[in-house]
């Protein structure tokens, strides 16, 4: 039996704007992600990565084609029913780490699974399992200031994780880290994808990122230049 795509892109365009102002983002998109997948997604600035990502992860619809995350059509979603997909199918890791400066790393974890209905004592378990797993065990009740740049992006990966998404989008997870850590960071991920099965698509510059990749997807004026495996 075929493993199913946990994404589905079919003939998706994005315009921005209109007139003569207007952008054509994507271009006729045809994607699959599978279960499984440590996908880097590169291409020069203005390629439409950012765009591709947004649409993968329900963050915005297309202006025409098709978007299917884990069986369900994006067609016709209203923005809660978009909200609610994203929080039980996608988690995120965002370049400025988008985390909670008041929140402990540990409540900044916490607060995900709150989203979820998950009760407390649940919560604060599963919050000091996954930041074990990433290697901040010790470190639950700093808060985001009280941690360096590499640590901060440990913390926004354990809650992209914690939920247990389907899948897991990064975009320019290491633009603001330094060699070494953004070496331990790849080197993370990539653990998680092998010992988890966790699933991976990651937008990037970064060499050292895409030397990790068991796919690359190369974009160029808004449409797939090339799609490889390793």
């Amino acid at each position: 039996m075929m493993t199913e795509p946990i994404v589905s892109c079919r003939g998706v365009n994005k315009i921005f704007g209109s007139g003569e102002l207007q952008v054509h983002a994507l271009r006729d998109v045809d994607l699959d992600i599978m279960p499984g997948d440590f996908a880097t997604l590169a291409g020069p600035s203005g390629s439409g990565k950012t765009t591709l990502l947004n649409m993968v992860g329900a963050l915005d619809t297309p202006t025409s084609g098709e978007v299917v995350i884990d069986g369900q059509s994006l067609r016709g979603m209203g923005k809660s029913e978009l909200s609610d997909l994203r929080l039980n199918k996608v988690g995120f890791v965002f370049q400025a780490y988008n985390l909670v400066p008041v929140l402990s790393a540990r409540e900044n974890i916490e607060f995900v699974l709150e989203l979820h209905g998950m009760p407390s004592a649940e919560r604060r378990d599963r919050a000091r399992e996954i930041l074990r797993e990433v290697g901040l065990e010790g470190l639950e009740n700093r808060r985001p200031a009280q941690l360096s740049g590499g640590q901060q992006q440990r913390v926004a990966v354990a809650r992209a994780l914690v939920a247990r998404p389907s899948i897991v989008l990064a975009d320019e997870p290491t633009a603001n880290l330094d060699s070494k850590t953004t070496e331990e960071l790849v080197q993370l991920m990539y653990r998680l994808n092998r010992e988890f099965g966790t699933t991976f698509v990651i937008g990037t510059h970064d060499p050292r990122v895409m030397e990790h990749s068991k796919r690359h997807i190369e974009l160029l004026d808004g449409r797939i230049a090339s799609d490889e495996r390793s």
